[in-house]
């Protein structure tokens, strides 16, 4: 006989509903021990966290006998309540012996704030802005911040310090929205349907993170005019705008803090008169002041600051709503982990008034769902804060899987996220294999985890040889395909797609390599663009596991009659596997191969590193 397991939250025998649940839900539970266990009494014990742990004791009545087992079962109300509520089990025999089960996560969201569903069902583009295209050659003359620009597009951006030791992060390439522009067709090529944009306004480095003034574009991108005809032509395309907003800290560069005094007007360094000096936390002013993980150049903001909320969030001409105004779509929310969950909120909330379509996405590296930060459980995915977050346990599992470890692995993973985050999160994750923060992910997956020079100048110098080179790509392909055949939207770092390389910052942000793209791995990608554009079940349908052991990895999504299956062998050896499907030919729409399924199912065999996605 089939083992049967005493309780399993996955499974629709043991809980219904499935995963994180909306309030005011009945969630029923089951236990199945086996009748020889001789248990007599079952309880459960649900702590509801946000209401400052309080303890629901039921008892679970014995509701029958099947296949072997007791039945036990008791109905859970959740009323209003949204938060975690962290439930265990207690058998007990009558002896007095017990055994308890868990403590097991349920999640519970106000389900009546809606998520829009366009970002999750389109593939994204992350732009990193000085190094996509450029139109021109820049003048960088009077710009904040004594910057250098490369007069060779091909050159390496400078990783070396200068003579006090300070990686200032001054050269620039002069990526521009009008070097944007020109490519919006090769963009929407790749069945692009949404552009995110590492922060656009002016700042001193060429990461832009220490924004020196929310209100302006960096004059080397163009003007506040040219970003809303950028985004005109991109809607005219069919594809959104999502900006990165960086509100947990300035530049210290800036016509807010005003370090260096290239603003008129005094800042907060200037003056404790400055309107902006209530914004920072001075030690000892002006030279102590809180930055951004003891970075001087990143003097930390007070986000709870009521002018400083007024000049971002809520005044009528506030950051938020002039750049959708402007004509963004959508804001990233950077280090979201270190804005305070009011501040999150109100953000949403305008976001919500001043165009309702918009999306809120939040940089979280963990499981967003039970993050604790600062001492505090968040709640950016409880219905009032972040609409989705960047899926990052996605890449470390896929990467893993990618590099060796078991599809096991990766698919127990994933079911944490499916089962802890509401649905509406879930789909709406921002998926990736590689971020301007992380190494790329061809060197990734052609040099392995452990592989490279430690140096760091090696570490710019290096290239992949050959060998690297065709195990990464062939790996790649792979992972590709599982990025876009997943629930969530499938982001692409500007030029994986064209075969890019590099270790970790600054190495991973070098220009676009215009003529010398890979041309097979851009068609890849352009293919599967083009499928998750047209293929609702690739976009939104239920995600069905079909198959997980060690290098080969199977799963569906199924919307209505329509079926999308990817079947990924990430080992070296062939591997066959049987899955089902019923009645019609299977087509691989990479190769063009079709199979024909036996009585419901079908028999392939799959070569190493290779991949197929059957429609």
């Amino acid at each position: 006989m089939p083992y049967i397991p005493t309780y399993n939250s996955r499974d629709p025998k043991y809980k219904t509903p499935y995963g994180a649940v909306p309030s005011g839900t009945q969630v029923q539970f089951t236990l199945r021990p086996p009748r020889a266990e001789s248990y007599s009494h079952a309880s459960v014990c649900a702590r509801f966290e946000s209401w400052g742990d309080q303890i629901v004791l039921m008892k679970m009545p014995w509701q029958g006998f099947e296949e072997g087992h007791d039945l036990f079962t008791v109905s859970l109300d959740t009323g209003d309540y949204v938060g975690l509520v962290w439930y265990s089990f207690r058998l007990e025999k009558l002896d007095g012996r017990t055994q308890d089960l868990g403590p097991y996560q349920l999640t519970v969201y106000d389900g009546e704030e809606s998520v829009p569903a366009w970002f999750g069902e389109g593939v994204t583009y992350q732009i990193f802005p000085d190094r996509f295209c450029r139109s021109r050659i820049p003048d960088p003359e009077g710009m904040v911040g004594g910057r250098v620009v490369h007069q060779n597009w091909d050159e390496f951006p400078e990783h070396r310090p200068n003579d006090r030791g300070e990686i200032r992060n001054r050269d620039f390439f002069g990526g521009d929205f009008q070097g944007v522009m020109d490519k919006l067709d090769f963009l929407k090529s790749l069945g692009v349907e949404t552009i995110y944009f590492n922060p656009i306004f002016e700042a001193a480095e060429n990461h832009r993170y220490g924004t020196a003034d929310y209100s302006r574009v960096d004059p080397m991108l163009g003007t506040n005019e040219d970003f809303s005809r950028l985004c005109s032509e991109a809607h005219s395309r069919g594809m959104r705008v999502m900006l990165d907003g960086v509100f947990n800290h300035t530049g210290s560069n800036s016509r807010y803090f005003n370090a260096q005094g290239a603003y008129p007007g005094a800042g907060a360094f200037q003056s404790r008169e400055s309107p902006y000096y209530p914004w920072y936390a001075f030690l000892y002013w002006p030279n102590r002041y809180d930055a951004w993980w003891g970075v001087k150049t990143l003097p930390a903001v007070n986000e709870t600051c009521p002018s400083y909320m007024d000049y971002i969030i809520e005044g009528k001409d506030s950051i938020i709503r002039r750049w959708l105004r402007a004509g963004a779509d959508a804001w990233r929310l950077d280090v979201a982990d270190e804005l305070p969950d009011e501040f999150i909120a109100r953000i949403r909330a305008v976001m919500v008034q001043e165009k309702p379509d918009s999306f809120l996405l939040g940089e979280v590296w963990e499981d967003g769902s039970n993050k604790i930060a600062y001492d505090q459980r968040r709640k950016y995915l409880l219905g009032r804060e972040a609409h989705g977050l960047m899926n990052y346990p996605f890449r470390t599992a896929a990467l893993a899987y990618l590099q060796g470890g078991g599809a096991e692995a990766f698919m127990e993973a994933m079911e944490v996220i499916r089962e802890n985050y509401p649905r509406p999160a879930f789909y709406s994750a921002m998926n990736l294999l590689g971020t301007h923060d992380t190494a790329r992910v061809l060197t990734m997956l052609g040099v392995g985890p452990e592989g490279g020079p430690e140096e760091r100048t090696a570490r710019a110098d290096y290239r992949m040889s050959p060998e690297e080179r065709e195990r990464g790509t062939r790996l790649l392909r792979a992972g590709a395909v599982l990025l876009y055949a997943f629930p969530g939207s499938p982001t692409v770092y500007y030029g994986d797609e064209a075969g890019m390389e590099g270790f970790e910052d600054p190495f991973n942000r070098g220009t676009y390599p215009w003529g010398h793209e890979d041309q097979a791995l851009q068609r890849h990608f352009a293919l599967l663009g083009r499928l998750r554009n047209e293929r609702v079940s690739m976009q939104s349908g239920e995600l069905k596991w079909l198959h997980a052991k060690g290098p080969l990895l199977a799963f569906a999504r199924e919307e209505g009659e329509e079926v999308t299956a990817a079947i990924l062998n990430v080992g070296d050896g062939v591997e066959e596997v049987s899955i089902p499907w019923s009645g019609h030919l299977a087509t691989d729409v990479i190769s063009g191969q079709q199979f024909a399924p036996v009585q419901d199912r079908l028999l392939l065999r799959i070569p190493g590193m290779e991949c197929i996605l059957l429609v």
